[in-house]
């Protein structure tokens, strides 16, 4: 019998995790349904699955399955055909057997239906429908693809949130601290004036610190914060600007564009 590891990007379609080979009794069962069928832990049916190959001489690499989990991670499973399922179950209680086997009639009864054919109307339908979906998802593309590339433009290490701001069309930047000061990315220390410090919620997330040392005349030296914006900080603030967040300027044309010259730049 020949196997081949698969991979899958669906981590969450495991519940009716079936692959349809050239017949009935090449129709597979993942490890991860057995485990929902019988109750048991992922883990604990792989670890069963394994020795049961250890015991039958067969290496159970050549069922495996590479899947990603909910953190897109990559995790293994193994595809069990009908002979082999029966065999792993033999050692597990009658109540997980019968659900087990319950699952595979309802597969079976489901693969014995006789394919219905989609007629021509339809079947041009479909075609369209697919040419549509590979249209969208070049603009999605290439729409990704400008972002990437503006972002590159903007953004350069060190930069403050003013700074940034000052590349994008209608920012009103003078208001983007209070802002940000609203979101709990940064906080005002001053009780007259303004002196924004970052925040715990946005520190080394969106936002770091700069200090230096200053030593006014006649005064004792105290060190001055300046809060700066990381990669990531970049990024979600330039989503909210194309997305209308910021706080923009009356005078504002209604264009989300950005200065490549970067004018007001550090």
């Amino acid at each position: 019998m020949h196997h081949q590891i698969e991979t899958s990007n669906t981590p969450g379609n495991f519940a009716t995790r079936f692959v349809n080979r050239e017949n009935v009794s090449r129709t597979t069962m993942s490890s991860r349904e057995i485990a929902e069928l019988t109750g048991k832990r992922h883990p604990d049916v792989k670890r069963d699955i394994q020795a049961m190959a250890a015991e039958l001489e067969e290496d159970a690499s050549t069922f495996a399955h590479i899947y990603l989990d909910s953190m897109n991670r990559e995790q293994t499973e193994y595809l069990l055909d009908k002979e082999l399922t029966d065999t792993l179950l033999t050692g597990y209680s009658a109540k997980m057997r019968r659900a087990v086997i319950r699952r595979w009639t309802e597969l079976e009864a489901k693969v014995s239906q006789p394919l219905s054919m989609p007629s021509y109307a339809e079947a041009l339908r479909l075609y369209a429908d697919q040419i549509e979906q590979t249209s969208v998802l070049r603009i999605e593309n290439r729409q990704q693809a400008t972002k990437i590339h503006s972002m590159e433009n903007l953004f350069k290490e060190g930069m403050t949130h003013t700074q940034f701001c000052k590349g994008l069309n209608g920012v009103n930047v003078m208001q983007v601290g209070k802002f940000l000061e609203g979101r709990n990315w940064l906080f005002n220390e001053s009780k007259s004036g303004l002196r924004f410090r970052v925040a715990s919620y946005a520190r080394d997330k969106y936002m770091t610190e700069h200090q230096h040392e200053v030593t006014p005349h006649g005064k004792e030296p105290f060190v001055s914060f300046t809060p700066v914006l990381l990669k990531k900080g970049a990024i979600r603030l330039y989503d909210l600007y194309l997305a209308g967040e910021l706080p923009m300027k009356k005078t504002w044309d209604g264009l989300f564009t950005h200065d490549k010259a970067l004018k007001g730049a550090a």
